[in-house]
C-alpha cells in the first residue's frame, strides 16, 4: 500500500514538472520577437542605379591632337567620374554623314543621349531629334534647340585675344598670320579677337588669313603656314586640328628664323619648343560632367544653352599644362612695353596676366569685344562703351579693321 502511494505521488510530481516546463517554454516563445511571415521577401531590394549610355560623334580622329582629341579627353574624364555611364565613340565622321551614324547609335547601340561635336552636324542633329523623340541630343557649337535637343560650347575667343597681345608685342615684321579651317562665326570671332589683341599691343600689327577648308588637314595647314611666312608673317595662330603649323614654325626656328606660334586646343608646346609662345586649351570635362549628371538625375533643361568661357575654367591659357607662357619668351614679353588707359605703361607680360585674371572673373570685368570696334570696311560694329552680346558673338561674320581681305562667300 505504501509502495502504491509513493508511486502515485511520484507520478503526480513528474506530470506537474512536465506541465511547468511546457509553460515556461511557451512563455519564452511569447516573449521572443516574432519573425515576420515570408521574412526573406519582406527585405527591401537594394536600389539599382540607373545606367546611362552616351554616344559621341567626332568630326576628326581621336589622335588629331586638336578638337576631337580634346573632346575625347572630356569623355574619358566623365567615364572615370560616373560608374553608371557607358560610352560609345564614332570618330572621323564627315558632316554629310552624321544622320546615318546617329541612326546606328540609336537603333543598334541603343544610346540614351548622343553628343554631336561639330557645327556642321547641326541640321542632321535636328532631324534626328525629330525622328527619335525618346533619345536626347546635345549639339556642340550650334544654336538650334528643341524639347529633346540641347546645345553646349566652350569658346576660346578670350584666349585668342591674349595670344594676339603676345603676338603683337613680339612681332618684328608687324605681320601676323592665321591658318583657318572654315569661314563660320566661331572662327571669325577667334580671328577678330586675335587681331584686337595684337592691335592693343601694337597698333601697326595686321593679320592675314589663309583658309584651308578642313578641320583635319595637316598638309593644307603646312602649306598655308609656309605661304604666310613667305609673305612676311612672323607670328602664326590657327584653327586646325593638328600641330602642323607649329611644326612649320619650329622648322624655321631650327634654321635660325624666329617664327612665333600659338597652340590650339591641346598642349602642343612640345612640338615647337622654340616656337610656341603660348596657346589655348579647352577642358570639356566639366561641361560633359554637368550635362550627363543633369540627364541622369532628370534635371536637364535643353532650352538652356551651356556657354562656358574662362570664368567656368573651360578655356585655359597656355601651350602646355606646366606653362601659361613658354619660359623662353617670358623675358622678351617683360621688356615689351604697352601703353594702356587703365594701368599706364605696362609690360606685355603683365598685361597678359592682368587681362587673364580679369577674364577669370567674368565678361563683366573685361571682354575683348568692347567698343568701339570697326570692321575693315570702316563700319562701326560695336559702339563705344558697348559690349558685344552673346548673340553678336555667335553670328559674327566681319573682319575687324586690322584683318586684311574679305571673308569667303560673305555678302
Amino acid at each position: 500500500m505504501k509502495i502504491k502511494t509513493r508511486t502515485l505521488i511520484a507520478s503526480f510530481v513528474f506530470l506537474f514538472a512536465l506541465i511547468f516546463a511546457g509553460c515556461g517554454e511557451q512563455d519564452k516563445q511569447e516573449q521572443a520577437p516574432k519573425a515576420p511571415e515570408n521574412a526573406a521577401q519582406s527585405q527591401e531590394p537594394a536600389a539599382i542605379e540607373k545606367k546611362l549610355k552616351a554616344g559621341f560623334i567626332y568630326v576628326g580622329p581621336v589622335g588629331d591632337y586638336g578638337w576631337s582629341h580634346a573632346h575625347d579627353l572630356g569623355k574619358k574624364y566623365v567615364e572615370s567620374l560616373y560608374p553608371w555611364l557607358e560610352t560609345v565613340v564614332v570618330e572621323s565622321v564627315a558632316e554629310s554623314d552624321a544622320l546615318r551614324i546617329i541612326d546606328r547609335l540609336v537603333q543598334q547601340q541603343h544610346c540614351d543621349v548622343i553628343f554631336t561635336t561639330s557645327f556642321g552636324y547641326m541640321d542632321d542633329t535636328v532631324k534626328a531629334a525629330e525622328k527619335y523623340p525618346g533619345t536626347k541630343f546635345v549639339h556642340c557649337s550650334g544654336f538650334k534647340r528643341s524639347a529633346n535637343m540641347g546645345t553646349y560650347f566652350g569658346d576660346l575667343y578670350q584666349m585668342y585675344y591674349l595670344n594676339g597681345l603676345m603676338a603683337g608685342a613680339l612681332t618684328k615684321s608687324n605681320k601676323l598670320g592665321y591658318v583657318a579651317a572654315y569661314p563660320i562665326p566661331e572662327l571669325i570671332r577667334h580671328i577678330d579677337a586675335y587681331a584686337l589683341g595684337a592691335k592693343a599691343a601694337n597698333p601697326n600689327a595686321t593679320v592675314d588669313v589663309k583658309w584651308i577648308y578642313a578641320w583635319y588637314g595637316p598638309d593644307k595647314a603646312r602649306e598655308a603656314a609656309e605661304a604666310l611666312i613667305a609673305e612676311g608673317c612672323d607670328a602664326l595662330a590657327f584653327t586646325e586640328d593638328t600641330p602642323a603649323v607649329i611644326e612649320v614654325g619650329q622648322s624655321h626656328c631650327d634654321k635660325g628664323q624666329q617664327i612665333y606660334t600659338f597652340s590650339h586646343y591641346s598642349p602642343m608646346q612640345a612640338y615647337g619648343k622654340d616656337s610656341v609662345v603660348s596657346g589655348q586649351r579647352m577642358d570639356w570635362g566639366g561641361m560633359y560632367a554637368k550635362i550627363l549628371k543633369d540627364i541622369h538625375d532628370g534635371t536637364w533643361d535643353p532650352s538652356q544653352d551651356i556657354w562656358w568661357l574662362t570664368k567656368e575654367k573651360a578655356a585655359i591659357l597656355g601651350g602646355s599644362p606646366e606653362d601659361t607662357i613658354n619660359p623662353k619668351f617670358v623675358e622678351s614679353l617683360k621688356q615689351a612695353m604697352i601703353k594702356t588707359e587703365q594701368w599706364g605703361e605696362i609690360s606685355a607680360y603683365d598685361l597678359v596676366m592682368k587681362r587673364y585674371e580679369q577674364m577669370q572673373q567674368g565678361v563683366d570685368v573685361f571682354d575683348p569685344f568692347m567698343g568701339p570696334v570697326s570692321d575693315n570696311k570702316g563700319e562701326i560694329r560695336i559702339n563705344e562703351g558697348e559690349q558685344a552680346s552673346k548673340d553678336d558673338l555667335l553670328s559674327m561674320m566681319y573682319y575687324v579693321d586690322n584683318v586684311k581681305g574679305e571673308i569667303p562667300n560673305s555678302n
